[in-house]
């Protein structure tokens, strides 16, 4: 599906079925030098399943055209921009890593137009090594070697998610360096790398949301590991956030390391009203 959001084309993934307004619609946001497809069981399983799926490429990204957003914030502002072309009044929120603290910046801007929050291998504040933002400018192709290292704790994903027996590292430096190509103007590489790392305003857009929570940590997650979402946890702890904290056996893609699990947990969270 082909949206037209800040004047620029925009793809979102559907999950192969025809999009309807009147439906509970849920989008999903990629991370740093991912697009729409790491989401690729959740969400044909939602869309099967009584769901509006916008599985979205942020702009600049493989194939949504426009600017690739510099900072969480405008990428936040994107996600508005979004709904209002979908003809969205409401929605759930899922990101995952960048995605998560765009997914948080939105909600705490859009209120009651977001539903339900859904953090996936989150953390605040989400800094990135000073090597790696180095790397990821000046040698991407190791940096992308680096990050799909430091990513995973398993080479081959369940056959539930990619297919039996796929090569997720390979299937992850493919999908990397595609993202990468995809925009000849600007490195969305480092600059996703540089947003994640400047983000200031983790704290206040918790306090901010009136939606329930929904954490998804990786015990093994070696790029946003479980202790650094705790400030993200403490705070909507203290404002008295409907909050749920499930941390799995996995690295920082749990979307395809435990896919079953991460998709029976955002589908029994979105039931809550």
């Amino acid at each position: 599906m082909e949206l037209l959001v800040n004047n620029a084309k925009t793809y979102c993934y559907t999950g192969g079925k025809p999009f309807d307004a009147a439906k509970p619609t849920v989008v999903f946001i990629h991370g740093v030098l991912n697009d729409h497809s790491v989401w690729i069981l959740q969400s044909r399983y939602l869309a099967n399943h009584g769901y509006n799926v916008l599985a979205v490429d942020l702009p600049g990204h493989c194939r949504s055209a426009g600017e690739a957003p510099a900072t969480v914030e405008e990428a936040a502002d994107f996600i508005a921009a979004l709904l209002d072309a979908a003809g969205v009044d409401k929605a759930a929120l899922v990101g995952h890593s960048w995605g998560s603290l765009i997914a948080l910046e939105a909600a705490s801007r859009l209120k009651e137009r977001v539903t339900h929050l859904v953090l996936v291998g989150t953390a605040y504040p989400m800094k990135v090594s000073p090597v790696l933002i180095e790397t990821s400018l000046n040698d991407p192709m190791k940096a992308l070697n680096m990050i799909n290292v430091f990513s995973r704790s398993t080479l081959a994903a369940p056959p539930s998610a990619l297919g039996p027996g796929t090569w997720v590292f390979g299937a992850g430096m493919a999908l990397g360096k595609r993202v990468l190509a995809s925009n000849t103007a600007v490195n969305v590489f480092h600059r996703g790398f540089v947003a994640c790392d400047r983000y200031a305003h983790g704290e206040q857009a918790m306090a901010a949301i009136t939606c329930p929570v929904l954490m998804l940590l990786g015990a093994q997650d070696q790029m946003t590991q479980p202790r650094a979402a705790q400030p993200l946890i403490a705070q909507a702890q203290a404002t008295g956030k409907r909050l749920q904290v499930v941390t799995l056996p996995v690295g920082h893609h749990q979307m395809t390391e435990t896919p079953d699990e991460t998709l029976f947990a955002i589908r029994d969270f979105l039931k809550l009203s």
